[in-house]
C-alpha cells in the first residue's frame, strides 16, 4: 500500500540514523520499526525475500517450440506420446 506519511524533525533524523546502522533502506526501516512497536512482545518474523538474478542468455530458442504447441490439438500429442485416450 503507498500512502504519505508526514514525520516530525526528530522522528525522521531518528529514521535517517537507523537506516545507516542497519543498512535498511528507508521503507524498509520505517516497515521494521512499525511492525516492531505494533507486534506485542516484540516477537517480529524476519521473512526473507530474495533478490531476482539473471539466469543468463536462454540456450534454446523456445519460439518453435511454443509455435508446434499451439499448433497441435490434445488428441495429436497424446496420439503422439503413444498414451491411449482412455485408461479404463
Amino acid at each position: 500500500m503507498r500512502t504519505t506519511l508526514t514525520l516530525d524533525d526528530d522522528v525522521a533524523v531518528l529514521l535517517k540514523k537507523f537506516t545507516v546502522e542497519s543498512g535498511l533502506s528507508f521503507r524498509d526501516a520505517v516497515n521494521h520499526l512499525i511492525r516492531r512497536g505494533l507486534i506485542p512482545g516484540g516477537q517480529i518474523e524476519v521473512v526473507h525475500i530474495p533478490m531476482p538474478r539473471s539466469m543468463g542468455k536462454p540456450l534454446v530458442d523456445l519460439t518453435q517450440a511454443i509455435a508446434l504447441v499451439d499448433g497441435a490439438s490434445d488428441v495429436a500429442l497424446i496420439e503422439s506420446f503413444g498414451m491411449s485416450r482412455d485408461r479404463s
